[in-house]
């Protein structure tokens, strides 16, 4: 156990699969699997993920957000058609990536998205609302990057002790990505951006680039991030990091990564373990990941107690 008495302990680890058509590995044919954004509602467990070509052509979206639904976490029943699609506008015309869904007072729901303009270049973080996943309207443009700085994606929201809303998201700056956030009163913003809630480290697994992961919230316990970091060579693992009730201090992180992707199963694999979302089942943690950018995963997780 790392000293100082919090730390994490990966149990077990399942492979997310589709009912469509899969490979025994969960590899979907012909497409990669990538963001798989689970959340509890509506009866069942629900599923948001980024669904992109493999080869990607020159004029295939870089993704499209597929919804589906399951009742043991692992085996989902997807929609067959997608959630949110592209355009068509120009703002999110080349691909939409990365949700995160939030359930907003009516009640309905609240996506925020990546999406990537319609040459390429630039990724914008958007909003989607509706009654249910049936019926999603696209809102409006929630942040765009300043000048010098580059896509900004993967948002994680959370609320502070004070009742006031965080939104962490990547951003690229200086050839490598780092970890933004920003305030609000409610989830429509306007949001206010502040300074970055923690950097790299020199000399350890997330020395160059850093990533949002999903937030466990538990009453009594320091709120944690489950965040990605890289080397330059964008070996991509999963780490932990602990915030005060504001997240305005950083009171306790790994050392060492929590999750380590394992060889690439295909020989056009890619070194990366990159979380998404988590669900809290208490004493239990269920973290679930892209392994490759293309494979989708759960990891069972525990918190270690001292003894």
């Amino acid at each position: 156990m790392k000293k100082g008495g919090l730390d994490f302990a990966v149990e077990a680890i399942d492979v997310v699969k589709f009912d469509i058509a899969e490979r025994p590995d969960g590899l979907l044919e012909g497409h990669d699997l990538m963001s798989p954004y689970v959340w509890e509602g509506e009866g069942g467990i629900k599923l948001l993920a980024r669904v992109l070509k493999n080869p990607l052509g020159a004029t295939d979206p870089t993704g499209v957000i597929y919804a589906g639904q399951s009742g043991d976490g692992l085996n989902f029943t997807m929609d067959k058609t997608p959630a949110i699609l592209p355009g068509p506008d120009f703002v999110d015309a080349g691909g939409v990536e990365d949700p995160t869904v939030v359930i907003g007072d009516e009640p309905h729901v609240i996506i925020f998205y990546t999406g990537v303009d319609g040459k390429r270049e630039k990724g914008s973080l958007l909003v989607a609302t509706g009654a249910d996943l049936k019926h999603l309207a696209k809102d409006k443009v929630l942040l765009t990057a300043p000048e010098g700085e580059g896509n900004i994606k993967e948002a994680t929201v959370a609320v502070g002790a004070d009742g006031r809303y965080r939104m962490f998201y990547e951003y690229a700056r200086d050839s490598a990505s780092r970890i933004g956030l920003a305030l609000a009163d409610k989830l429509e913003g306007p949001w206010t951006v502040a300074d970055d809630p923690f950097t790299v480290r020199e000399n350890l697994w997330d020395t160059w680039h850093l990533s949002t992961g999903p937030i466990l919230a538990r009453a009594g316990e320091a709120s944690v991030m489950f965040y990605n970091g890289a080397t330059a060579d964008a070996r991509w693992r999963i780490g932990w990091i602990a915030f005060d009730e504001n997240y305005s201090r950083v009171v306790d992180r790994c050392i060492e990564p929590l999750i380590m992707p394992p060889p690439p199963q295909h020989r056009a694999g890619i070194d990366i373990a990159f979380a998404a979302s988590c669900l809290d089942k208490a004493p239990d943690i269920h973290l679930y990941y892209s392994l490759e950018d293309r494979l989708l995963r759960r990891a069972i997780v525990r918190r270690m107690v001292e003894l």
